[in-house]
């Protein structure tokens, strides 16, 4: 752990921006547009393995200002220090590394104590090591915001989820509960150790978009484009599975853009910025596809399927991010669209 691993050469890089958890989706568009912004980029992962895919997934170009440093649990007391020990320059810190389980087994252990000790052991490693560092961009979400007990009619950066610790022991509310109080503790802990650097977080919602190149396998995509990945695979083919509990969403890309200004932004320290680009339902997704690829008509749900979108579904402020950040948001046909073709175009490499 805390080898600097990069250039073919093995030469160290002069890193300005470290990406915690560069294996995930939102991670690899984030890593992408940082290096095509003109950064040098370090990013953790939990194994050499995972390092190298990493760096083999990116361009001769982006490769050149790419490295990885191994941090095998970021869960652990002290985990980062050693990336800081080694490497006490870098000017800023994307934390997109928190866990995502479908089968949760204990809650405390798989959820909780990844995303609240992961979080809170950055920044205590930053302020302990990384005097250089200016700001921390945190990756929270949506689920931080939103109450599906008591939906508002309209969100924004003001609402907080109602979760307490209690509730991470109910597995239907784990994952909810532990985006709810990492982010709790991050703004806490700025608020008490008063540290060198300042915080943003971007909340965003159901995330869509084209597929990370170093994806392994279609079992391995994100949570959110299953419903696209299982549509075009033709597992909705006699019925559309409902859409709830979330009926907005975001494009990673646009995503990766927040990330990027809320680094770069001087004003943006202190926010919190609620990214979403709009609503959407699987009938309104399986009816992009449709128009889009005709040939695809026979894998798809039926045309006349029910459109589950409710009537009293409550609505969103995203005016922050579009005036603070400049974000002006995919449209859901063009992201499903291009999310089909990235699946479609790996598809033709898994087989081969």
């Amino acid at each position: 752990m805390g080898e600097h691993i990069g250039s073919p050469k093995g030469k160290v890089l002069v890193t300005d921006v470290l990406n915690i958890g560069g294996s995930g989706f939102i991670a690899s568009h984030i890593i992408d547009i940082l290096l095509d912004d003109g950064f040098k980029v370090t990013t953790t992962a939990r194994s050499d393995e995972k390092g190298r895919r990493i760096l083999e997934s990116a361009s001769p170009t982006q490769r050149e200002k790419l490295s990885y440093v191994i941090v095998d649990d970021v869960a652990r007391d002290q985990a980062f220090d050693s990336v800081f020990e080694k490497e006490p320059d870098f000017e800023y810190v994307i934390h997109t590394a928190s866990p995502y389980q479908l089968n949760v087994q204990d809650p405390i252990r798989d959820l909780l104590d990844p995303a609240i000790k992961g979080t809170t052991g950055i920044l205590k490693s930053i302020k302990a090591h990384a005097p250089t560092v200016k700001r921390v961009v945190l990756t929270s979400s949506s689920a931080a915001i939103i109450n599906p007990l008591n939906h508002a009619k309209v969100y924004d950066e003001t609402h907080w989820a109602p979760w307490t610790l209690d509730d991470a022991r109910t597995p239907k509310w784990a994952y909810e509960t532990s985006k709810v109080l990492s982010e709790k503790a991050a703004w806490n802990f700025i608020e008490a150790e008063k540290p060198n650097f300042d915080l943003a977080t971007i909340n965003c919602t159901f995330t869509f978009g084209p597929v990370q190149r170093n994806l392994s396998s279609l079992d391995a995509m994100n949570t959110s484009n299953h419903r696209i990945r299982d549509m075009i695979m033709g597992k909705m083919k006699d019925a559309l599975s409902p859409t709830a509990p979330v009926f907005t969403f975001v494009d990673v890309r646009d995503v990766a853009l927040a990330h990027l200004r809320a680094m770069k932004v001087p004003d943006a320290g202190g926010n919190r910025f609620y990214v979403v680009g709009g609503h959407f339902s699987n009938k309104r997704i399986a009816d992009v596809i449709r128009k889009s690829y005709p040939e695809l008509e026979g894998l798809l749900p039926p045309e006349d399927a029910h459109d589950d979108f409710p009537d009293d579904v409550y609505n969103f402020d995203n005016s922050k991010s579009r005036k603070m950040l400049g974000l002006e948001y995919i449209g859901l046909e063009k992201s499903v669209k291009d999310t089909v073709q990235s699946i479609l175009d790996r598809s033709v490499t898994w087989r081969t």
